[in-house]
């Protein structure tokens, strides 16, 4: 039976913690910054004997389960008589203001982790050393005491007595969870054409402890194929949690809706879909933490409400942690995050684990082989991932807050402007390093004295949020805050700043900004799956494979699965237009070309169709003809910055209307991925152009690096991306076992060995015309092919 994990941080927050939540460092990694420079500064002084971050652990029964508490020690340093367990704690105010309750975790914590090692070296007895640093004038303090390993044990167990209900509660959740997996059966008559080879490959995967890029065409039913293995090697204790991690809200909906079909089917496991902070929060909660009902007594309040939810919900949804949050007037957010250690099944974002400012610690602070990533829609993760490793920084954020601040004079916030002075002195040093003439240089190196100068100023911003706050200074919170989290993310990202990184200085007359660009987080992402068992990435489109390993850090421990189509490949023509020309010097002669060809589609056979262009430029151009070519068709265009009511709107000519619409949208964006309509929602769909991300000097940095790296910079940076895009909107049209429609893709370039080799095996069957004239020709022939097909809806 596997043993399931709690870490000792967890574990003494549930057995020590009571009063408010303060939303400034609970459950943020932005405060876990200046600590972590704390931490690895003191740890830098120890001796050689001296032994840093000492995993240890424990294994206790409860209901007839293993559980194992574990964490990391700060330092077990070499004593005169003996090891002594060091515990690093760190803090703005004095240790005389700590709150008892405060000061009782810290003490905990160190004390268990002194049991572990009296257990773990067989010794009778330790000394504690606990560590505490006044983070606003750097003042140590060390406290001391000896305790025997047979009192250490006897506090362990008055902490384990307290938890004991916690932990009671979880092995019934496990023990019903199990049970009720083990007569659980695939929740449909029969598996789809590659649905079970698919899953028996996500069993294996998670059974070995490797990792698997599948790529599973349209129609395969990624998420019930890929969760229901996961429940089951859950039941087989295998893994003890899995975390679904998606890249839009609707795909966590899928997600939701196969845990609760296979609730249907007889499965009692816990599921939760984290959502986000800003998203979650309660509109009537006040943004100052001293008078919001929501978080002052939080945890006096959390213990029964976690009852609550968990003895009456399996399915802990918005709504569901919502209400109860109301019920027993909790934050909701902090509430979802206490509620997931009881989950079996968490539904969440990428950033909550591969994001570095985001990440839950409670989670992934240390490896847990118990864990297993189910990642969605993958080819998402590549540009997601370099913006999580990126950073950038605009000089104007800093003027702008010194003139905020111009009017407060109370205690800590001239510390503050002389901070931000420092700080814009910086700003202009790096202008006057960009030779003249130029507005944006690149360089390998990071700005290392604009990174001194951003550390004073976190710490003394850090210093002065931590200290005791009266109400009036709630105003220049609201105003430090957005400036404090954007400098952080700055040095969060540089501690990572490695080869894959270079710095980008663009300047205008006005402002500097200065990025830490990310080209390559193939590493980081290798080390956020690297803190579970098993991982699987998977996708409609994740072609070529090869290219999605290197990129997603699994080129060297992944196996790579493609999936066929479930579907006919004859219920789908791949029509490549060799005569259009779209590149960006030839659009405006070609543009003739393209209406013919987009008009011989919609003539073919009245419907539903959409039109995927790379620009609104190019949109606006296409559109316009088109609509003067066919002032008898109606057309709808997706236009910037379009509301959740406007995408409805938008959708609603396809889903509601029976009557003729073309669609013009962008390739690469909402309506070319996510997005579901089956049968005669829509039966066409032409990609004019290839795709390929438009010139900028970020993407030919990438393209430089990749050069560098393996050859392939053009294919890395330009050429695969956009290739995908044209996948994911081809893959709009064939979305059920009867849906029949037409590919038109509007480039030449399609045609040549560097795109046709892309093709994924379900568009092998792709037939080149040379005109429009021959374009209507084999479409209408596919249509009278298929004249007696009736799409279901």
């Amino acid at each position: 039976m596997a043993d399931h994990r709690i870490g000792v941080r967890e574990f003494v927050e549930f057995t020590v913690r009571t009063g408010d939540l303060n939303p400034i460092t609970t459950n943020s990694n932005n405060t876990a910054l200046i600590g972590a420079q704390i931490h690895r500064r003191l740890q830098s002084a120890y001796d050689d004997a001296d032994e840093k971050e000492v995993y240890l652990h424990t294994q206790v029964m409860v209901n007839d389960t293993a559980f194992v508490i574990d964490g990391r020690a700060d330092g077990v340093l070499a004593g005169k008589n003996g090891p002594i367990v060091e515990e690093i704690k760190t803090s703005a105010r004095p240790w005389a203001d700590l709150t008892q309750n405060t000061r009782d975790r810290y003490w905990a914590q160190a004390r268990v982790y002194a049991h572990f090692l009296c257990m773990d070296r067989d010794l009778d007895a330790i000394d504690i050393d606990l560590v505490y640093v006044q983070t606003s004038n750097d003042q140590l303090t060390r406290f001391t005491e000896h305790q025997t390993a047979a009192d250490l044990s006897l506090l362990f167990d008055d902490l384990i007595a307290e938890f004991g209900d916690w932990l009671r509660m979880r092995s019934d959740i496990v023990k019903a969870r199990n049970a009720s997996i083990a007569g659980l059966d695939f929740p449909f008559p029969a598996f789809r054409t590659g649905q079970r080879e698919l899953a028996a490959a996500v069993y294996r995967t998670i059974a070995n402890h490797t990792r698997l890029f599948a790529e599973a065409p349209t129609g395969t039913g990624k998420t019930i194929s890929t969760l229901f293995p996961a429940i089951k090697a859950m039941g087989a204790d295998l893994i003890n949690r899995v975390f679904y991690l998606t890249a839009k809200q609707s795909t966590r909906h899928v997600a939701e809706a196969a845990m609760g079909l296979m609730e249907l089917h007889g499965l009692v496991a816990k599921s939760i879909t984290l959502t986000a902070k800003d998203t979650i929060t309660f509109e009537e909660e006040p943004d100052d933490p001293t008078i919001n009902p929501y978080m002052l007594g939080y945890y006096d309040r959390l213990k029964p409400a976690l009852k609550d939810m968990l003895t009456h919900e399996n399915q802990l949804t918005r709504g569901t942690i919502e209400q109860y949050a109301r019920k027993h007037t909790l934050d909701p957010f902090e509430f979802s995050l206490d509620a997931s250690l009881f989950c079996d099944v968490i539904i969440c974002d990428y950033n909550y684990l591969f994001d570095p400012a985001v990440f839950l610690q409670r989670f992934f602070a240390e490896p847990d082989p118990e864990n297993c990533f189910l990642v969605d829609e993958a080819h998402n993760l590549v540009s997601r991932a370099r913006d999580m490793y990126s950073a950038e920084l605009t000089d104007t954020l800093f003027t702008e807050l010194k003139t905020a601040l111009a009017p407060y004079k109370q205690h800590g916030v001239p510390a503050i402007k002389g901070g931000i002075t420092k700080t814009l002195t910086a700003f202009d040093v790096v202008r006057a390093a960009v030779p003249t003439g130029q507005t944006e240089v690149f360089q390998p190196a990071r700005l290392e004295n604009l990174v001194a100068v951003l550390n004073g100023l976190a710490q003394t911003i850090h210093d002065w949020l931590t200290g005791e706050l009266e109400n009036r200074d709630q105003a220049v919170v609201d105003l430090v805050l957005p400036v404090y989290f954007a400098v952080n993310q700055f040095l969060r990202i540089n501690d990572f700043y490695d080869d894959a990184f270079e710095t980008k200085v663009a300047l205008t007359p006005d402002t500097v900004t200065v990025k830490q660009l990310c080209l390559d987080p193939s590493s980081f992402i290798d080390d956020s799956l690297s803190l579970g068992g098993g991982a699987v990435l998977f996708s409609a489109t994740l072609s070529p494979l090869d290219y999605y390993q290197e990129v997603l850090g699994g080129a060297a421990n992944s196996l790579a699965y493609q999936l066929p189509s479930p579907f006919p490949t004859s219920n789908t023509a791949v029509l490549v237009a060799t005569d259009v020309q779209t590149t960006y010097r030839q659009r405006q002669a070609s543009l003739p070309t393209v209406i013919a060809s987009l008009t011989a589609m919609v003539r073919a056979k009245a419907g539903h169709y959409l039109v995927f262009l790379p620009s609104y430029a190019y949109l606006d151009q296409v559109a316009t003809a088109f609509t003067a070519a066919n002032p008898d068709l109606a057309c709808v265009m997706q236009t910037t910055n379009m509301d959740a009511e406007a995408r409805s709107q938008f959708l609603d000519h396809f889903r509601e209307s029976v009557e003729p619409v073309v669609g013009f949208a962008i390739l690469g964006g909402i309506f070319s991925e996510g997005i579901d309509l089956t049968g005669d929602q829509l039966i066409g769909a032409a990609i004019v152009s290839v795709g390929l991300p438009g010139l900028n000097s970020e993407t030919n940095r990438l393209r430089d690096y990749f050069d560098r790296k393996n050859g392939n910079g053009f294919a890395y940076a330009y050429q695969l991306p956009g290739f995908n895009h044209v996948l994911q909107a081809g893959g709009r049209v064939i979305r059920g076992a009867h849906d029949v429609g037409v590919i038109l893709l509007l480039d030449a370039r399609f045609a040549t060995p560097r795109y046709a080799q892309l093709f994924p095996p379900h568009w092998a069957h792709a037939q080149v015309t040379r005109n429009p004239t021959e374009l209507a020709t084999r479409l209408t022939d596919f249509w009278e092919a298929h004249h007696e097909d009736s799409p279901d809806a």
